[in-house]
């Protein structure tokens, strides 16, 4: 492959940091977006190997100095909040998810680029009783939800207007190395290398579990396939609903775990559902990608991860009680 010269924001988060990783081994040139004062733990050993830029997405002077500076042949933005439990000010996500997005895509309209990969996510369908395809109108019930049906329909507009390939990559459950050590898998695994079980909602709670791997794969062939159209949305999932009482018997079957589960000793969160599952048919047909990882060989690897480095596994240990 060609060696392209590539802009990743977002880059300390989970995806990004994956993402950053992925291009840098394929031998891309890699600029990374942080927020100032974020750089963090996943970028640490970065530094030598790609460009980091500490830029706010709001300051639109410093981002257009910084996009001009990188000038991208593949940009792939994946800078986003409120995802989490944690991030609720609805001002601030909107600014960074819908604001963000139009003074980066500006940014990037003025200089031209190749591809421009944003990551979406699974939250744009709202409640769903099936697996919902990208034809289907939107209905986000959330903040968050609201502001990236509005950053998909930007991108959208912005491609259409400037014939320019923007890409929208509706992501379901992530999870895998590099994931925030608060969240249900690195939990669950940190737990299970101890032969324990951490707190559990109920167990018909439903995900389409991806890897982060398998995700990556899916932002470069975004990026680098022509038979991305312009304007594309790709829903990114496995294809599979994955109940919460199914991962916990894969957990325990993969790392001998004896202790029984207690369910409903940790409190259900307000998006939480026994329907999520994705409708990949599009991604495949357009770009002839499929998750090719199955939740026990994902557990596996995260696992096999987190034994490589102390410093890792001791900041992932801290989240398991004692």
């Amino acid at each position: 492959m060609t060696a392209r010269r590539a802009l990743v924001t977002g880059a300390g988060g989970f995806v990004g940091s994956c993402l950053a990783r992925r291009l840098i081994s394929d031998g891309h040139d890699v600029d990374l977006i942080v927020r100032p004062g974020s750089l963090g733990w996943r970028l640490a050993e970065l530094g030598s190997l790609a460009t980091i830029r500490e830029v706010d997405l709001r300051d639109e002077e410093a981002l257009r100095r910084a996009v001009a500076a990188s000038a991208p042949d593949w940009v792939f933005h994946l800078a986003a909040h409120g995802a989490y439990s944690w991030q609720t000010d609805p001002r601030g996500i909107i600014e960074s998810n819908l604001m963000g997005t139009l003074a980066l895509a500006r940014a990037c309209c003025d200089i031209g680029f190749d591809a421009f990969v944003q990551a979406g996510s699974s939250s744009e369908y709202g409640r769903q009783d099936h697996a919902p395809s990208e034809r289907e109108a939107p209905e986000p019930n959330s903040i968050y939800a609201v502001s990236k049906v509005a950053a998909t329909l930007l991108c959208r507009h912005l491609a259409a207007a400037h014939d320019l390939r923007m890409v929208t990559l509706r992501l379901y459950s992530v999870y895998g190395p590099w994931e925030d050590p608060r969240r249900l898998m690195p939990v669950l695994v940190a737990h299970a290398l101890r032969g324990e079980l951490p707190p559990l909602v109920d167990p018909d709670t439903a995900r389409d579990f991806v890897h982060v791997d398998d995700v990556c794969d899916a932002f470069l062939a975004a990026a680098g396939s022509a038979a991305a159209t312009a304007d594309a949305i790709y829903n990114v999932g496995s294809g599979t609903q994955t109940t919460l009482g199914e991962v916990v018997d894969v957990a325990r079957t993969v790392f001998g775990v004896h202790t029984e589960p207690q369910w409903g000793s940790h409190e259900a969160r307000s998006w939480d559902t026994d329907v999520w599952r994705a409708d990949p048919s599009l991604i495949e047909q357009h770009l002839g990608w499929t998750a090719q990882r199955d939740l026990g060989a994902g557990m596996r690897s995260l696992a096999d991860w987190l034994r490589l480095s102390p410093a890792l596994w001791e900041r992932y240990r801290v989240s398991v009680a004692p």
